[in-house]
Formats: C-alpha cells, sequence, structure tokens
C-alpha cells in the first residue's frame, strides 16, 4: 500500500491550481462581508465572513506545505483545525452578544450576500470534492469548503427567518448551527491529522520526514 505522501504527491499540480483559485475567492468575499455583515448586524454574516477569513489563511497554509513530506503537512492540519476551533469559539461569542444587543439584521442584505457567497462556495467545494478523501490537509480545505456552502444556504434561510418573524433569533439559530460546524470540523481535522503522525511513527510506515 502506497504511502500517505505518495499519494498526495500524484495530485500536487491539479490541487495546486485549485487552492489558488480559492485563496483568492475566500480573500474576496471575507472583504466584501465583513463590510455588509456589520452595516445589516447580522451576526451569521460576520459569522461567514470570518469563516471566509479563516478558509483563505487556511489554503495560504495548505500551499506552503504542498511540497513538503506528510509529516509537516499533518502539522500544519494541526494548526488549521485549531484555527477552526478557535473561529468557532469567537462565532459563539458574537451570538451571545447579539442575543442581548436584541438588533435586527438587515434581512434584505443578509438575502443577497448569502446568495452571491453561496455560489462562489459551491464552485470552490466543487473544484475540491475529489480531493475530499486524500490526506488531512486535504481534506481539511474540503471540510472548509463544505461548511461555508452549508453556512450560505443557513443564512439566506435565515433571512426569510428574519423577515417573516420580524425576530433576531433565526440569525443567531444559524449562528449556533455554522458554530458546532465549525467546531465539529476542526476537531475531525485534528484527529485525522494525529492519526497520519501515529502512522508515521510506527515502524512498518513508508512515509518519512
Amino acid at each position: 500500500m502506497a504511502c500517505l505522501h505518495d499519494i498526495s504527491t500524484t495530485r500536487t499540480p491539479s490541487f495546486k491550481r485549485v487552492l489558488w483559485i480559492a485563496l483568492i475567492l475566500n480573500a474576496t468575499m471575507f472583504l466584501m462581508e465583513i463590510f455588509i455583515g456589520i452595516q445589516a448586524d447580522s451576526v451569521s454574516l460576520i459569522a461567514d465572513s470570518i469563516d471566509f477569513l479563516s478558509d483563505a489563511t487556511n489554503y495560504g497554509i495548505s500551499l506552503t506545505v504542498l511540497p513538503m513530506t506528510i509529516y509537516y503537512r499533518s502539522k500544519a492540519s494541526i494548526i488549521k483545525g485549531s484555527s477552526m476551533i478557535a473561529l468557532g469559539g469567537l462565532v459563539a461569542f458574537l451570538t451571545v452578544y447579539q442575543l442581548f444587543q436584541g438588533k435586527l439584521p438587515n434581512y434584505s442584505n443578509m438575502g443577497v450576500l448569502g446568495v452571491s457567497a453561496m455560489f462562489v462556495n459551491v464552485v470552490v467545494a466543487v473544484m475540491l470534492y475529489r480531493f475530499r478523501d486524500g490526506e488531512s490537509n486535504m481534506r481539511s480545505v474540503w471540510l472548509c469548503s463544505r461548511n461555508d456552502v452549508l453556512g450560505n444556504i443557513a443564512v439566506v434561510c435565515a433571512s426569510y427567518g428574519v423577515y417573516l418573524t420580524q425576530t433576531h433569533y433565526p440569525d443567531l439559530i444559524v449562528a449556533v448551527m455554522m458554530t458546532y460546524l465549525t467546531l465539529s470540523s476542526g476537531m475531525q481535522i485534528i484527529k485525522q491529522a494525529n492519526q497520519e503522525l501515529t502512522q508515521r511513527t510506527q515502524p512498518n510506515s513508508c512515509c518519512r520526514p
């Protein structure tokens, strides 16, 4: 059985191109969404914008460690997983803060930007789909993209919920869902990266740093 390093190397050229596209798209969407999210008083939009920033950073880390061995890529995956958990904590804080603020989000801005962001993330998710079962570095970028699509769908639903109920609770509910998704994905990435590091230290492992 080929080691993870060998499997990943055969995919590097196309994976690298996809990562660059994903990085540029996510950085652009972060700038748009953080600005409109603050204006709209939407914690789900702000959470999604922070997620875009986190993804852009993670794609940059992935590009940096791509030529390296599985050992260093797994170490980078632990950093990325930890950053996702930190992001989940930040979103949770913002959700509690908005709960007590009680401001009604601008559902029009939420809906329009949610649809735009969903389109971008669907494009990225489709490009990354074939890399979803790779080593932790590849899987981490797939999970980030998948979470973004689910988060955008939820933001659009929240905008309709805010419109129908004229309360901020749909926005908060979606923020809680995004928090859970981010935390669980971060833990999955760290778990897989640790398994790869454990496999590498086994006597019969073919992977070397």
